[in-house]
């Protein structure tokens, strides 16, 4: 889980003295410890999987028809060619490779399965189609999409999820139907760095694309989702899919550690509902944060306070050494 911080020590332009563990905050260095992070992989992995089970334990006591996935496309179907806002995937069963993303940087998969193995991701093309069309005629212009790019791997955020919810399973026991709305999160650097990581020598003279959507505009998109699933007879849950601030994201920080202090100070808003704090937060903000990726809770959030859902559980897990601050959350 290290592997990431490891390559970035590797960026000849980050300096020299940033590099040295001696000068790393202290909770930095104590999980690099010795054996540069290994022992304390396996605590942050344990506990990663406790929150996510519980999750699932929710997921499974509400027994949904349909799973409404907020999820960031990082150069996948969102390529040159177009870069909407967001989009509704409109898919009807798919075969998809879990695996794939891990594949393209070497690593091996945590539960020792074959690296071309498949699970299926089930989909439910009426209610995409449907969902999408409320949306339009309420003038909120989704994007939408038939098929994924042929020559991409499908968006891990929503793989993802499949695969985490169903982790003892290696997502291949999920049986709910999945609706995934993709964000363009990666917003000015979905092209520029083809939503992934970048030397600073690359980045240097970088010429950013357009800005992604802002926080204001997902917590808008969340809430005309959840007024347009409130008149179906399906019961839908609705989930988020990031990490928050990540490392390889922070230029501010040289890619070596998430912005801990951003994002406790968003959670520390979720915790109070102080929705209004959470909607104010600029597009700027997010980038400077490295929490590209938090786009997809400021949807999840909006869809919170259309419904008037209330937190039952939350908590937040911060690392520096293995690249992004973790927040589980569940409403009823």
């Amino acid at each position: 889980m290290a592997d990431l911080l490891a390559w970035t020590l590797r960026d000849p332009d980050i300096p020299s003295d940033l590099k040295d563990p001696a000068n790393w905050p202290v909770a930095m260095r104590e999980e690099w410890a010795a054996d540069h992070g290994t022992a304390a992989a396996a605590e942050h992995r344990r506990v990663l999987c406790e929150d996510l089970r519980r999750c699932r334990q929710a997921l499974d006591a509400f027994d949904p028809d349909l799973v409404v996935i907020w999820g960031d496309d990082q150069y996948e179907n969102f390529r040159e060619e177009i870069v909407p806002s967001f989009c509704v995937l409109v898919y009807p069963d798919l075969d998809i490779h879990p695996f794939h993303h891990m594949n393209e940087f070497g690593n091996p998969n945590a539960w020792g399965l074959p690296d071309d193995m498949t699970i299926t991701l089930h989909g439910d093309p009426r209610s995409s189609r449907a969902l999408a069309d409320d949306l339009l005629r309420r003038g909120f212009d989704v994007a939408y999409s038939y098929e994924k790019r042929e020559d991409s791997r499908f968006p891990h955020a929503i793989a993802n999820t499949q695969l985490f919810l169903d982790y003892d399973n290696a997502g291949r026991a999920f049986p709910y139907k999945i609706l995934p709305i993709t964000v363009n999160c990666y917003g000015q650097h979905a092209i520029a760095r083809r939503g992934g990581l970048a030397r600073f020598a690359e980045i240097k003279d970088e010429e950013l694309d357009p800005v992604g959507p802002s926080p204001a505009r997902c917590v808008a998109l969340g809430k005309a989702t959840a007024a347009a699933l409130r008149s179906s007879d399906k019961r839908v849950a609705l989930v988020a899919s990031s990490s928050w601030s990540h490392a390889f994201l922070n230029d501010k920080d040289w890619h070596l550690w998430p912005d801990t202090e951003a994002d406790q100070r968003l959670y520390e808003a979720l915790l109070v509902d102080d929705y209004e704090t959470l909607a104010s937060v600029t597009i700027k903000e997010v980038v400077e944060a490295g929490q590209h990726e938090m786009l997809n809770w400021f949807c999840m959030l909006g869809a919170v306070q259309e419904l008037g859902l209330e937190r039952e559980w939350s908590t937040f897990r911060t690392t520096d050494v293995f690249n992004s601050n973790k927040c589980f959350a569940v409403y009823k």
